[in-house]
Parts: structure tokens; C-alpha cells; sequence
């Protein structure tokens, strides 16, 4: 590779790395601030859960009101989601600081 399209070939991962590098940073504080509520998301999953999943079931919640929270498997899916996330979170870390 000459000089040229050496300069070219690493420009290209700088310009590749600096916008996935802002990316994730976006990404991470977004994902960051809505963790309170994701926990509070998560202590609402147990009793009141149950009991408006309880009561949307014998129709005393409006039809129209939007109540994806009350899926059988939302919250659960979510939570899951979450934590696979956490772990690939983990392990790209634990392999960037092994390679950096």
C-alpha cells in the first residue's frame, strides 16, 4: 500500500471509529438517564402490576387507553433484553481493554 492509499485507508477508520465512538456516547447517556425509571418500571412489575393486568382482563380499563405495559410479556421481555444488553455491554469492554 503506498503512502496515499495508506492515509486514505486510515482516514477512513478514523472517520468510521469517531462517528461510532459519538454514536455510543449519545446511545449511553441516553440509556443511562432512563435507568431510574426502568427501575421504577421494574417495581411496578410485581403487585400493581398484577392487579391492572388483572382488571384491563375483566374490562375496567378503557378500551382506548394505550396499556402495553400490561402485555403478559412486555415487561418481562424488556427486562431480559435489558440485562443481554448489560452483558454485551460487558464482555465488548472486557475485550477492548484487553486489546487497548
Amino acid at each position: 500500500m503506498n503512502q496515499i492509499e495508506r492515509i486514505e485507508h486510515f482516514e477512513k477508520i478514523f472517520d468510521e471509529t469517531s462517528e461510532s465512538v459519538n454514536e455510543l456516547s449519545n446511545a449511553l447517556k441516553k440509556y443511562s438517564m432512563v435507568q431510574e425509571k426502568y427501575f421504577e418500571l421494574m417495581k411496578y412489575y410485581g403487585e400493581e402490576w398484577r392487579q391492572d393486568y388483572e382488571d384491563d382482563e375483566a374490562g375496567k380499563i378503557p378500551k382506548d387507553l394505550k396499556r402495553g405495559v400490561l402485555s403478559q410479556d412486555g415487561i418481562y421481555n424488556l427486562i431480559e433484553k435489558n440485562r443481554e444488553l448489560q452483558m454485551q455491554i460487558l464482555e465488548i469492554f472486557a475485550d477492548i481493554l484487553h486489546k487497548g
